[in-house]
């Protein structure tokens, strides 16, 4: 397999000169001397017309000359080339590319809507050229694939209560997931001589017909574990306050009495509203 080659034409000021030289000169002899021989110098100047190129910054031209591979310009400027040679012009500029929003199935099999965002350029113009038909489609066929592809190795979210705790997830993950989205792009677009520049998830979302009952799973998700820290705070508030009452002596409790506290401090402290205090007027039995 080839591959670029890159190179430096000849001045294009230079033969823009011999070009106009050759052009009005022979119209001049022409007129001056009625000879038709002239003719043949402004025959060659309109030869030589169609070799200039002009190459922009983070442009290039690759060169052919009937379907063989001559070279690259890479380099901005003003150039004149062999007339004969095919010029293809392929841009070194990153360019983005936002993907459609897939619909496709993670690792526990949920349907997610899913996108990228991808900066790429081309590295390699002789791969871009010729090893592939149509790069910039080549770009975005890959994409979608390594998305897919990737949306399949990782669940959207931790779920551990069913025994699925995951380290990397689509939803929490963002640097490892964008690690492998971009390793997983940048092999595929080697072929084609693309370089990936970055790659990222910009969409990621369940499904429709699953968001909402995935909505309702979170928030008892969250309520659980405020629940969780709740009770626990509480049990060490009640724990802290039976030992300051034991060791300071304000009052001898027993375990029915202890175990009546316990209880009702447990209910003012994880109870969702405010607890209405009721004053015992008789003794602590009554």
């Amino acid at each position: 397999m080839k591959e670029e080659k890159t190179i430096v034409p000849a001045n294009g000021y230079l033969m823009l000169f011999v070009f106009i030289l050759l052009f009005i000169g022979s119209i001049a002899l022409m007129f001056l001397f009625k000879t038709p021989w002239p003719i043949l110098s402004i025959v060659l100047s309109l030869v030589i017309a169609p070799g200039f190129i002009m190459v922009q910054p983070n442009g290039s031209r690759v060169l052919l000359l009937f379907g063989e591979y001559v070279g690259t310009v890479k380099k901005n400027g003003f150039y004149w080339v062999n007339p004969f040679y095919t010029k293809k012009k392929i841009s070194l500029r990153a360019s983005n590319f936002d993907s459609e929003r897939l619909k496709v199935n993670d690792k526990l099999g949920n349907p997610i809507m899913i996108s990228t965002i991808l900066v790429w350029r081309v590295k390699n113009t002789y791969k871009a050229a010729f090893d592939v038909d149509n790069y910039e489609n080549f770009v975005r066929v890959q994409t979608d694939a390594a998305v897919r592809k990737l949306a399949s190795m990782y669940p959207y979210d931790n779920f551990a209560d069913e025994g699925h705790d995951e380290d990397i997830t689509l939803r929490s993950s963002v640097n490892e997931v964008s690690e492998a989205l971009e390793k997983e792009i940048d092999e595929r677009l080697s072929t084609a001589g693309i370089e990936v520049l970055e790659a990222r998830i910009g969409y990621l979302a369940y499904a429709q017909e699953i968001a909402n009952a995935m909505l309702k799973r979170q928030q008892a998700t969250a309520i659980v574990a405020a629940r969780h820290k709740i009770v626990e705070g509480a049990v060490s508030m009640v724990e802290m306050a039976i030992e300051q009452l034991s060791k300071k002596g304000v009052v001898d409790l027993d375990e029915e009495r202890k175990a009546a506290m316990v209880s009702n401090l447990m209910v003012v402290l994880c109870g969702d509203k405010e607890a209405s205090p009721v004053v015992n007027a008789g003794t602590l039995n009554h």
